[in-house]
């Protein structure tokens, strides 16, 4: 296997003095050694080529049996220093006290090609002193959403992990998945996730929760010299810099999840990346119809916190419990909250800019574009529209003065003969006006078209399909993950000959679980 590992997380930080790889709490320290526990038959399904390249592996050994077996947990590459963090983390809205890596164990970081580094995380391998109550794996069902999930929000442009492999392990997982009391076994399977770090806020809020302020440091200054050494060493100026980075990089990820309909479901803190990617893909969804109440989660159904139209205001709510965990070092809060509140300016400048390309305009106007965007958000609301689809088609509408009409854009309607004649009107009106800003903006026809086409994408990794991928494979069949991956890896090109998978969300999908419905279960 030819990785070269170059493991400085473990190398730099301190690690769990106590060997044994039982549920407890872990004090003074970042991380504990542990090894994968192996499974039954480890098998291959499916790769991204592009992650691939990006950690430096060969071509040749990644259908190999060898292959299998390292990323299932059964054999360690040489180089490798196997270990699972220890963090806590704010869980909807509480503090849940000490959590870390409850399956997922990392094999190190590898340096690949133009040195970047990678570290390379296997989910579902096996029990780690951070399970709790749980068995430390994860079931196929789970496995291929994220797996998929990673690789199509690359493709969209959204800062995201990414994912190498998924291998089943050839023993059933047993799940209750919406923790009714009808628990039944499922295929298990690993996937190994791939990321600069997966260093999360909840790693520096335990450490500030048990005042354990010298490994605080230590674990800061790690962060900063791997990932930020452009600020510097650790001092209050810098840790402010910090925060202020990760603030901006955070509002850019989060107008990206808005940009393209993408409800994360469990925004705790512990699943919230200290670099701005997007981390920990379990109970999302995608918006079919726009619905800015949505939540995939059922778990979060009562309260929905984590719906769609609440992403940008949860992000910032976290950030602040991240700058609680610098206050110790900072050695104030002022400065840490002057920062925090700069997050909503940076977020609506990243959201202007991107509502603006969708719009097919060359920069956003306010405040007339705000009242165009709030009027055409109150048109999609009043009848069930396909987020997707009428962006996509807006780039159709004619704009020339006294030719916009709705024709390119019935497609996006789930009900379009229950629509009254006031939406229709009402439409109308927001197209005439919205022809006459196009018109205004002065592109040329084409580019804007091509422009627009570029910023709205006719595929996402929609749920009913996901969840087809996911029943084709439990019954062993994973040409549909391949297929899936193949789109979403072009996600803004027009592919006729999967038109079928650019629909709106079919009606026998509306209610129908891990197409409408999810939870934490996996």
């Amino acid at each position: 296997m030819n990785l070269k590992f170059d493991n400085t997380f473990v190398r730099e930080l301190p690690a769990d003095p106590d060997a044994r790889n039982v549920r407890r709490p872990v004090m003074g320290a970042c991380y504990s050694r542990v090894a994968s526990t192996p499974v039954a038959a480890p098998t291959l399904i499916a790769y991204s080529r592009e992650v691939a390249a990006l950690v430096g592996l060969d071509p040749a050994v990644i259908e190999t049996q060898r292959f299998a077996d390292i990323f299932a947990g059964n054999a360690v590459p040489d180089g490798a220093d196997t270990y699972a963090m220890c963090y806590g983390g704010h869980q909807f809205g509480s503090w849940a006290g000490q959590l870390g890596d409850g399956r997922a164990i990392s094999l190190g970081e590898v340096v690949g090609p133009e040195d970047a580094r990678w570290e390379l995380q296997l989910k579902g391998s096996g029990p780690t002193p951070y399970s709790r109550r749980g068995d430390g794996r994860a079931v196929l069902r789970s496995s291929v959403r994220e797996f998929l999930c990673s690789e199509a929000m690359f493709h969209l442009g959204v800062p995201t992990t990414r994912a190498l492999s998924l291998v089943t392990t050839g023993e059933d997982v047993v799940r209750d998945m919406f923790y009714d009391g009808r628990a039944r076994p499922e295929p298990g399977a690993v996937v190994c996730r791939v990321a600069p770090s997966f260093i999360r806020f909840g790693n520096f809020e335990i450490l500030a929760a048990r005042g354990d302020i010298e490994t605080l440091q230590v674990l800061l200054q790690h962060t900063m010299s791997r990932h930020y050494p452009e600020l510097g060493a650790p001092s209050p100026g810098s840790l402010v810099a910090l925060l202020l980075e990760v603030s901006r990089r955070t509002a850019v990820m989060v107008a990206h999840w808005m940009r393209v309909g993408f409800v994360h479901g469990v925004m705790n803190t512990d699943n919230m990346s200290v670099l701005g990617l997007t981390i920990d893909y379990g109970p999302y969804g995608w918006l079919d119809n726009y619905d800015p109440g949505w939540t995939p989660n059922t778990t979060d159904a009562h309260m929905r916190r984590y719906c769609y139209g609440n992403q940008p205001g949860v992000a910032h709510w976290n950030l602040a419990r991240f700058a609680q965990a610098l206050v110790p070092l900072v050695g104030e809060i002022e400065p840490l909250e002057e920062v925090l509140g700069a997050f909503g300016p940076a977020y609506e400048a990243a959201q202007r800019d991107m509502t603006a390309a969708k719009l097919g305009l060359r920069a956003y106007r306010m405040p007339e574009d705000d009242v165009l965007v709030d009027e055409l958000l109150g048109i999609m609301s009043a009848t069930e529209t396909d987020l997707t689809i009428f962006f996509r088609r807006l780039a159709d509408v004619p704009i020339a003065e006294g030719e916009a009409h709705e024709a390119p854009l019935t497609d996006a309607f789930y009900t379009p003969d229950a629509r009254t004649e006031e939406h229709r009107a009402r439409l109308a009106k927001w197209l005439t006006a919205y022809a006459a800003r196009v018109r205004e903006d002065g592109q040329d026809p084409a580019a804007r078209r091509a422009a627009m086409l570029a910023a709205n994408p006719k595929y996402v990794l929609r749920n009913y399909l996901a969840q087809l991928a996911i029943e084709e494979a439990e019954a062993g069949d994973p040409k549909m993950i391949h297929d899936l991956l193949e789109v979403m890896r072009r996600p803004y090109d027009e592919q006729p000959e999967h038109e079928e998978w650019a629909r709106k969300r079919p009606e026998w999908a509306r209610n129908k679980p891990g197409c409408s419905t999810l939870s934490c279960s996996s």
